[in-house]
């Protein structure tokens, strides 16, 4: 009778749990577990897209992954566009000193010369500070000087002095005099002569403006009179940045940064990488198993320079990243799509500068939107050297609409899904 017993291994294939002990059940749960959670993290990473954003600094790509947030995940609460506030305090000081500065350079004749206190206060600011160092000032310190900075404001010189933010006029008092205007190589002349005040400490103020002046041009310019006309919001003890606020507060990115959201389902890994060369090198960190890389190109800045040599062309260098993006073989498989962004500023900026004096190859009317538009599309287009690679898509976007955001990623979304179906595992 004892032939017909099965023996204990029999009885723990069919009846596992029966004789075991407790920890060995307790083990056998965890480990089942464990393997599911491996299955499952395996089918998310399969299905996952993550999509990388590049392009040089101030592209709008940090302003693009905030839109992100509020469309696809969690909107800014309270806590956390109050967060913000001391980075728009930063940005409005900022901004006013460069005019302050800009007004005296310039030579213009104050409206009224009672603004004079309040320009030397906002330039006694300390920029040395802990916090502005980090692009931040705090509450109490913007309140001690917001009753300058709105009679500033309010002035017809400082309003004069932003409305020629694109012209800059140098005397120096050494047996030099140096005129320029920003037109087809300007700001590249302003650059050489910041370099040849550097040398001069009599004249080391002037050069510091020259920075500035630069950060305001090509940086803030966009942004800060948004905030200057809206001052006396900031100043309500009430204040609470809005949705607005934040996606125009401007804070150069520094490190990676991810957002992770989902959209029927499907997973989706947004990675934004700061822009400016510095940061550059942190790239390559990022370029495992990308799905699709948005590109992103400040298409208004055809006509000035880096900040970083203050005079490198930041659309010639968008154009360069490009080139060495699309043309990596570790990219032949992934969607690539252009963003070009500040359409709206573009729309200004061909009105009033020529395309032409700072790309000479362009030939069209030098203020139709359309040609312009195309003549910047197929400049990225011939940087591909492989034509049999994935179709190039390009949008024209606004990074601060939030809905043109919205309408655009939408067809984003679809094309990147559709081009890689297979591989996300979503037959």
């Amino acid at each position: 009778m004892a032939d017909f017993l099965p023996t204990r291994s029999v009885l723990n294939h069919y009846f596992p749990a029966c004789l075991l002990t407790n920890t060995e059940v307790e083990q056998l749960r965890k480990s089942k577990a464990i393997d599911k959670g491996i299955s499952r993290d395996k089918t998310y990473v399969k299905r996952l897209v993550k999509i990388l954003l590049l392009g040089a600094g101030e592209s709008g790509k940090s302003t693009f992954l905030k839109q992100m947030r509020i469309i696809h995940g969690q909107d800014f609460d309270q806590q956390a566009r109050e967060e913000f506030r001391a980075i728009i305090y930063s940005n409005v000081i900022k901004g006013v000193r460069v005019l302050v500065d800009a007004r005296e350079k310039l030579q213009i004749p104050w409206g009224s010369s009672d603004n004079q206190v309040h320009g030397d206060n906002v330039m006694s600011f300390d920029t040395r500070s802990s916090m502005m160092v980090h692009g931040q000032v705090e509450t109490n310190v913007f309140l001690k000087y917001l009753p300058s900075i709105q009679a500033l404001w309010a002035d017809v010189a400082i309003q004069h002095a932003y409305d020629r933010r694109r012209e800059f006029q140098l005397v120096s008092t050494l047996h030099t005099h140096a005129q320029m205007h920003t037109d087809s190589s300007g700001l590249c002349r302003l650059a050489e002569v910041k370099v040849k005040l550097s040398r001069d400490r009599r004249l080391a103020a002037a050069s510091s403006f020259v920075s500035q002046w630069l950060s305001l041009h090509v940086c803030e310019g966009e942004s800060v009179k948004y905030f200057l006309d809206n001052v006396e919001k900031l100043g309500e003890p009430s204040y609470i940045p809005s949705q607005h606020d934040v996606l125009l507060a401007r804070k150069p990115t520094k490190g990676i940064h991810e957002y992770d959201f989902e959209i029927k389902s499907i997973p989706f890994k947004m990675v934004d990488v700061g822009g400016q060369r510095s940061e550059r090198r942190r790239w390559f960190e990022c370029f495992d198993s990308v799905t699709s890389i948005l590109f992103l190109v400040s298409s208004s800045e055809y006509d000035q320079v880096l900040m970083e040599d203050r005079q490198t062309n930041r659309l010639r260098e968008s154009l360069n990243i490009f080139e060495t993006i699309v043309n990596n073989r570790v990219f032949l498989s992934v969607s690539i799509i252009l963003f070009l962004n500040k359409t709206d500023l573009l729309e200004e900026k061909v009105l009033n500068v020529s395309l032409s004096k700072y790309f000479p190859e362009y030939t069209g009317p030098d203020h139709s939107l359309p040609d312009v538009q195309k003549f910047l599309v197929d400049c990225f287009r011939e940087k591909r050297r492989d034509l049999t690679q994935k179709p190039l898509y390009h949008h024209f976007t606004t990074a601060i609409n939030t809905e043109n955001i919205r309408l655009v990623f939408r067809d984003v979304k679809d094309t990147i899904l559709h081009d890689n179906l297979k591989q996300l595992m979503l037959q």
